[in-house]
C-alpha cells in the first residue's frame, strides 16, 4: 500500500502527470506517458528504465 500523501506529491518523471496506484499489480500508473512504475517493499521505483509499457487496453481503461 502507498501512503496517500506520498501519492499526492509523486508525478511521472517522464510526463510530469499525476499517478494512479494499482493495488492489484502494485504499480503506479501514468496514462499520459503510458508507463507503469513498480512498487517494491512499499517504495516506488520511479525510473523510466524500470517501468513497463502499458498495453493498449490499459491506456484506454
Amino acid at each position: 500500500m502507498i501512503d496517500k500523501k506520498l501519492l499526492e506529491i509523486l508525478v511521472c518523471p517522464v510526463s510530469k502527470a499525476p499517478l494512479q496506484y494499482d493495488e492489484e499489480k502494485n504499480e503506479l500508473v501514468c496514462k499520459a506517458s503510458g508507463l507503469a512504475y513498480p512498487v517494491r517493499d512499499g517504495i516506488p521505483v520511479m525510473l523510466e528504465s524500470e517501468a513497463r509499457q502499458l498495453t493498449a487496453d490499459e491506456k484506454l481503461g
